[in-house]
């Protein structure tokens, strides 16, 4: 890695040497983007139930092998991989629930809080395979605001950076996320 180079530029860097099957890189990866990583599993995780069994730790590393292991990523950037990274995070916690429910044979999903959806921001607990089903139906009725969700609630990503993302104006992108919120609610409810 080249010290003269950003945090940001290095994460490329490494991202597109890893993407070319360089196995260093994906070495030299994981210091650049593990804190953030495990602050976007953190942030999910605090909004699960106080007794989840899955810590931010596993949570990140399992997302990590998940996001390294995908043979077609092409990541053009730091802000691209982290949005991936939340789709991963996303990802094994549904897979989590979905293990736990199998294992309690039908009883008691895993719960999360979703103050960021909520529209009077409550503590309202929900279960997080009715959000997984509900993102999903989202998705086919408009892909962009299913997108914006998973990047501001899952990936932790703010206005600006979401609409960078997506290629939009940040207007678009309140937009998007105040119709989500209030389609969401009604879903969820």
């Amino acid at each position: 890695m080249d010290p003269s180079l950003t945090t940001s530029q290095q994460v490329t860097q490494a991202l597109n040497k890893a993407a070319g099957g360089d196995r260093n890189a994906v070495e030299q990866l994981m210091p650049l983007v593990y804190d953030e990583l495990r602050a976007l599993a953190a942030s999910a995780l605090r909004r699960e139930r106080a007794n989840h069994t899955l810590q931010p730790t596993a949570l990140v590393n399992e997302a990590f092998l998940r996001l390294i292991d995908q043979t077609h990523a092409a990541y053009n950037s730091k802000t691209h991989f982290f949005a991936v990274g939340a789709q991963m995070i996303r990802r094994v916690l549904v897979d989590h629930a979905r293990k736990h429910l199998a294992d309690k044979r039908g009883g008691g999903a895993d719960r999360l809080t979703l103050s960021g959806i909520e529209a009077q921001e409550s503590d309202h607990q929900i279960d997080l395979l009715a959000l997984d089903d509900a993102m999903m139906k989202l998705a086919k009725l408009d892909e962009r605001q299913a997108r914006v969700v998973e990047l501001r609630y899952f990936g932790g990503l703010g206005v600006d950076e979401t609409a960078r993302m997506l290629d939009v104006s940040p207007r678009t992108v309140d937009d998007d996320w105040r119709m989500a919120k209030a389609w969401l609610k009604r879903e969820l409810s």
